[in-house]
């Protein structure tokens, strides 16, 4: 099956930095430049068979991310079992159990940062397949561990596959796929992260109870890294990390153009022929030439002008994501399910996989809607729908305790909300909003930006708890809520539509 529909673009919302391209003075804009800001590009053609394994293999790095989540929920239960650790060091304490639990997410961090450096010279691709390394050495040294701090360093080599994953697998997905099915591909990859989730929850709850089952539950992401590893190798590179080179010197421009053809003719499918290839690969190289590509980035250039833009915007959104709450409220969620007296979901792992289903569904709307509706509306309703669950969990902690099917709505509005609105949207824009030039290094920012954020709330829920108290500490959350509507109203743009290159050309 083939589509060649062409974008559809209305009168989108465009905001923060519709003023128009420094450096560029009214006379100049001709040609190409009147091209990127009035919207023209020719329809992408794109065969929706060719698209699946170019979407598939890097969103196994996202699936790898939710199903250690899922799987270290009942990994840490068993590996305290006195009886089923199969271990002679299961007395841990709860700082050895936070270290278990949050090393994936201290190498995610490291992993972040290594991009940061690593990112633009590798290529997003060589990226992905040193993510699936670290997965499967992190997940062997974890699965084979003899004591406890090898276990630890098992738990931060896979971290560090995270945090590549995480960075390089929604720009590849967003420079090889067509325009029109560019949101909903990325969005996807949040789907995937779900599933990651549910599948380490179920697998969990088989195993909790297994003779030194921790050891299984690990070993199970080894063959889903194995196919990634193999899948990247397999996969070519994108055209645009190759032609960004060639404008900047670092290869012979007639070779790095015909293999730039080459790879977007396997990723596009039959669809394509080489007429179509070689001329969309020739605007792309105008449009990149129009928008200033040449000159390597340097670390000053990444908080001014126009990067500085999609810094605000791409780290405003994925800070946001984890400061309103978000590791906190699943927090209490099997709390809540017990306190309502729902003993289908009275213990933590049944309500942990309901939520994930849940988390599915929702996932999937923002999927099927994303390209249609739009980034912004998804945005400021989910958004809306969060603020007004947090205000109703404060509300029952402060006020309505005697009404336990209050927070149960709260958290299921909450959970549903979050995975149509900063779930998904949040990771697709900060793989569209970077220029070329800088996207490496600016993703690697938003992604150690989500999860610092998250690592800081997961670290201060307790204390602020005991400090504030449940309720007035949820109402602090809405109100954070409340500021990120603003600032998705204001300073967020609509970017549905359009291509990568004149997202930089347009918004920023």
């Amino acid at each position: 099956m083939a589509s060649t529909t062409p974008s559809d673009h209305d009168d989108d919302h465009h905001t923060f930095s519709s003023i128009g391209k420094a450096g560029k003075s009214s006379g100049e804009i001709e040609g190409m430049d009147v091209r990127l800001l009035n919207n023209y590009h020719q329809s992408e053609k794109y065969s929706v068979l060719a698209a699946i394994l170019p979407f598939l293999f890097p969103a196994f790095g996202g699936l790898l991310y939710g199903y250690d989540i899922g799987a270290t929920s009942s990994a840490t239960i068993n590996i305290k079992s006195p009886t089923s650790s199969g271990i002679s060091w299961y007395d841990l304490s709860s700082v050895q159990v936070g270290l278990i639990t949050s090393g994936s997410l201290y190498g995610a961090l490291i992993g972040s940062l290594l991009a940061f450096n690593v990112a633009d010279f590798l290529g997003r691709r060589r990226e992905l397949m040193v993510s699936a390394a670290s997965y499967i050495i992190g997940a062997v040294i974890t699965t084979l561990a003899p004591g406890f701090a090898i276990m630890v360093v098992g738990r931060f080599i896979y971290g560090i596959g995270i945090g590549l994953a995480m960075h390089a697998a929604p720009m590849y997905i967003a420079e090889t796929a067509a325009s029109q099915i560019r949101g909903r591909l990325i969005s996807l990859k949040e789907f995937f992260i779900v599933m990651g989730m549910v599948l380490g929850y179920v697998v969990g709850s088989l195993l909790v109870e297994f003779y030194s089952g921790w050891r299984y539950m690990y070993a199970t992401a080894i063959p889903f890294a194995v196919v990634m590893g193999i899948g990247m190798w397999w996969l070519p590179a994108s055209p645009r990390w190759i032609l960004l080179r060639a404008i900047q010197g670092k290869g012979d421009m007639q070779e790095l153009r015909e293999h730039a053809i080459y790879c977007l003719r396997r990723l596009r499918g039959e669809t394509i022929d080489n007429n179509s290839a070689t001329q969309e690969v020739e605007d792309i190289l105008a449009e990149l030439s129009y928008i200033s590509e040449e000159g390597e980035a340097t670390l000053g250039e990444m908080f001014q002008g126009k990067c500085l833009k999609a810094l605000i915007i791409g780290a405003g959104l994925v800070l946001f994501q984890q400061i309103t709450g978000q590791p906190s409220v699943l927090y209490y969620a099997a709390s809540i399910f017990q306190t309502a007296g729902f003993s289908a979901a009275s213990d933590a792992t049944r309500a942990s996989i309901f939520l994930g289903l849940l988390k599915l569904v929702m996932t999937g709307v923002a999927v099927l809607v994303v390209d249609k509706l739009g980034r912004r509306p998804l945005l400021l309703g989910g958004v809306s729908g969060i603020a007004f669950a947090l205000f109703l969990m404060g509300s029952f902690y402060s006020y309505l305790s005697g009404v336990p099917a209050v927070a149960v709505v709260a958290l299921l509005v909450y959970v549903g909300c979050y995975q149509i609105s900063f779930g998904p949207i949040g990771w697709l824009m900060i793989s569209e909003i970077f220029p070329l030039r800088l996207r490496g290094r600016g993703l690697s920012i938003a992604v150690l930006v989500n999860f610092g954020a998250n690592a800081l709330v997961a670290f201060a829920f307790s204390p602020l708890q005991t400090l504030l108290g449940a309720g007035l500490l949820f109402f602090i959350f809405g109100g954070i809520a409340v500021a990120s509507l603003v600032f998705i109203f204001f300073i967020v743009p609509e970017t549905k539509g359009l291509t990568l290159e004149e997202i930089e050309a347009k918004l920023l």
